[in-house]
């Protein structure tokens, strides 16, 4: 109910390109966001999706985040993940539209899951180079052998916690981060503080889910309101954030 009633006000509050006048927001709109072009990499984001719809591998989750609001065991089908929380196709694709808009050269995904985005993001430019963290160990050895198989080539994959992952990996700097692996306030702005530090002027971060809950709304502002943010981009189900210093500060509510 909580997210229905959210939706709701998202709608009423949403605009198109129309809305923007911020010059970078606008392109980043129209160019990669609207962009319509079926790309023949596509088929690649489908096929690697499809193959784990059809994959009836039952695997032990061991979750570290919020836990889920589908599945009462932790003892899940490859099929039935993929079907009910792995990245929606539409997603992907704006995933890979994004990589291929903004030409990242570093990449850090905080929850791999069964790598449906980090296909995409690797897929979007290959001199991307993807470092994907992924607490539970049966899927991240399942997300292991599918990029393998997808003969993909540009991304590590680390398994553990994300606090003790993340130390070894804050003296990069990424110019893309994809926030998908723990969808709770705490959590969340605690790695945002930590990685902000890994941000240059043209960084983009992306967070899922920030109409999950009150506790995400919140999170959402308070990153917002942070003194390096410049521009955010709320498109309901992600919130993108850039910290260019030459952009006033604004905040975008965009339909997708």
């Amino acid at each position: 109910m909580f997210q229905i009633i959210e939706y709701i006000k998202f709608l009423f509050k949403s605009t198109n390109q129309h809305g923007v006048h911020s010059p970078f927001v606008y392109d980043l709109v129209t160019k990669c966001f609207y962009d319509k072009t079926k790309y023949k990499t596509y088929s690649k984001l489908s096929n690697y999706k499809t193959s784990l719809l059809n994959n009836k591998q039952l695997v032990t989750i061991t979750d570290f985040g919020s836990g889920s609001r589908v599945f009462k065991s932790n003892s899940r089908t490859i099929k039935a993940i993929a079907k009910n929380s792995g990245t929606s196709l539409k997603r992907a694709k704006l995933l890979y539209r994004l990589v291929q808009y903004i030409k990242p050269q570093h990449t850090l995904e905080l929850g791999t899951s069964l790598g449906i985005a980090t296909h995409a993001m690797a897929l979007g430019h290959t001199k991307n180079a993807v470092v994907s963290i992924e607490g539970c160990p049966s899927l991240s050895e399942v997300t292991r052998q599918q990029l393998s198989n997808s003969n993909i080539t540009n991304v590590t994959l680390k398994t553990g916690e994300f606090e003790t992952v993340l130390p070894q990996l804050k003296t990069n700097n990424y110019d893309l981060i994809f926030f998908d692996g723990n969808h709770n306030k705490e959590a969340t702005l605690r790695y945002f503080h930590e990685l902000i530090e890994t941000a240059n002027n043209d960084s983009i971060f992306i967070f899922d889910d920030i109409h999950w809950s009150k506790d995400m709304v919140d999170a959402w502002k308070s990153i917002q309101n942070h003194p390096k943010v410049t521009v955010t981009i709320d498109t309901f189900f992600w919130g993108f954030v850039s910290f260019r210093k030459e952009q006033a500060k604004e905040n975008f509510i965009i339909r997708l």
